[in-house]
């Protein structure tokens, strides 16, 4: 993982820390400070071997489904890796007398239990591929760097979907006070539930956005490359 700097900033091989996925130690123990959080990492890992790549994110489209009791679903096919249910994991129960309540996953327990949520029963297998972080953001899983980001990325885009679905559909409700029109739930008419994928369709859209994250990944990795504020030294050092 990155050092104790932003991880856009990550410009050499130096700039990376190596730690053991047993309990997140470095494998270096005089390297330089690393991110607290390296057990959300090391601890999916432990318990999920087919799992490669983990992304942790606090992105500000998500936050919202993290504290204000709306289940997260799949608003659109190619977020139908989210499943038909997305679980929240919150760290407050598990704070003991003298623990700092930073919010932060900076302990084998605290992670552990994280990487529970992805299962729905004891970690016998990975259930999920999402989980939201009460107060804090989610963390998302992969076989590979590609799929992870993918699911990242567009777990940030559902969330924005499903926000702009709920806000537009609550406003066409507030200009029509009909209680009858209100109490409608079945019809096909104003006053209907949103409409989510069904597992079914979450399965086959799952399935659909694994063959095709190449697409947007080619675009992604070229936005990197044109834009200076990211910087391979690395590279530059093989060219010359």
């Amino acid at each position: 993982m990155s050092g104790d700097k932003a991880p856009a900033l990550v410009s050499a091989p130096s700039d990376l820390i190596y730690y053991h996925v047993k309990d997140s130690s470095p494998v270096d123990p005089e390297v330089k400070k690393g991110y607290q959080e390296r057990y959300i990492h090391s601890e999916i890992y432990k318990h999920f071997p087919e799992i490669n790549s983990v992304v942790h994110s606090h992105s500000e489209a998500v936050l919202p489904f993290t504290m204000n009791g709306v289940p997260m679903k799949p608003a659109f096919h190619i977020a139908g890796f989210l499943g038909t249910e997305v679980p929240n994991f919150d760290i407050k129960p598990l704070y003991q007398d003298g623990d700092v309540q930073s919010m932060l996953v900076n302990s084998e327990r605290f992670g552990s239990y994280l990487a529970s949520k992805f299962s729905k029963s004891k970690m016998a297998q990975l259930d999920h591929n999402v989980v939201l972080m009460k107060n804090h953001g989610f963390t998302t899983v992969g076989k590979s760097i590609k799929q992870v980001v993918y699911r990242a990325v567009y777990t940030h885009v559902n969330a924005n979907v499903q926000s702009n679905a709920i806000i537009s559909r609550n406003a066409h409700l507030g200009t029509h006070t009909s209680v009858s029109s209100l109490a409608t739930k079945t019809s096909g008419r104003l006053g209907d539930e949103l409409i989510y994928l069904d597992e079914d369709q979450t399965l086959g859209c799952m399935q659909m956005n694994d063959s095709t994250q190449e697409r947007p990944w080619g675009l992604w990795e070229r936005e990197v490359e044109v834009c200076p504020l990211y910087v391979n030294k690395a590279k530059f050092q093989q060219e010359r």
